[in-house]
């Protein structure tokens, strides 16, 4: 049954990360101010580059698990690097959507080929490339080998994608560091923003692990089943 049932250190850490969402949603409602010219749809802000840099964090783990796979071929760390992939996928799907839903209002249409938003929509599709290349390979081994291969080389679009607004001249704003001021969406954070926007950014990353626990956890479990049916088909 232990096997089964989550640990009491999961079950306590998804109970903190469901506490720390409803405590991030009066923090961007409520605590952080309306800001004064583009409105309430600023707090799409705080979810949207939160769920941005989960994003990045999951495919940078990705990354470093699947460096150490090819070095010690620990199925474990296989199953980190597509759990976090899968995680990492829907957030940037959540970055990309919330964006659309900011830059309406904001740059008068939801999508431009922006630089930012091109390479975030590449970085993206690459990591759901990674998943169609898992399925597609039926051998086990090379399935996990060629994965990790391609775990690292995708990474490349990752930082590309986040120095893209300090590469390129760009109308995407970059709220944290220098910044290009006539970017549309441009503004200055005040200290109860600040305290909002780095609260979303630890509850995503609670929840980003608190997500990553489970996912190895259920994918280790897949793994029994599987091999308890080919015992039992082998022995009928």
């Amino acid at each position: 049954m232990s096997a089964v049932q989550p640990s009491r250190s999961l079950r306590i850490l998804t109970i903190s990360a469901f506490l720390l969402v409803l405590l991030s949603l009066y923090m961007v409602f409520v605590y952080a101010p309306r800001e004064v010219v583009m409105g309430a749809v600023q707090r799409v802000f705080y979810y949207h580059v939160a769920a941005g840099w989960i994003g990045a964090l999951a495919f940078l783990v990705t990354l470093i698990v699947s460096i150490l796979y090819l070095a010690t071929n620990n199925i474990i760390l296989d199953r980190i690097a597509v759990s976090s992939v899968e995680i990492g996928v829907v957030f940037t799907s959540m970055n990309i959507a919330s964006g659309s839903i900011w830059a309406r209002p904001i740059w008068n249409t939801w999508w431009t080929w922006d630089p930012r938003l091109t390479t975030a929509t590449v970085m993206w599709l690459l990591y759901i490339a990674y998943l169609m290349l898992r399925q597609g390979l039926e051998d086990p081994e090379r399935q996990r080998r060629f994965a990790a291969v391609y775990g690292i080389l995708a990474f490349t679009s990752v930082p590309l994608t986040f120095l893209a607004i300090r590469i390129w001249r760009t109308i995407h704003p970059v709220v944290i560091g220098s910044s290009d001021p006539g970017a549309e969406g441009q503004f200055d954070m005040t200290m109860r923003m600040r305290s909002a926007f780095f609260f979303s950014l630890f509850t995503f990353t609670v929840l980003y692990t608190t997500l990553l626990w489970h996912r190895v956890r259920l994918e280790g479990l897949a793994c029994r089943v599987a091999i308890m049916k080919a015992r039992l088909l082998h022995d009928r």
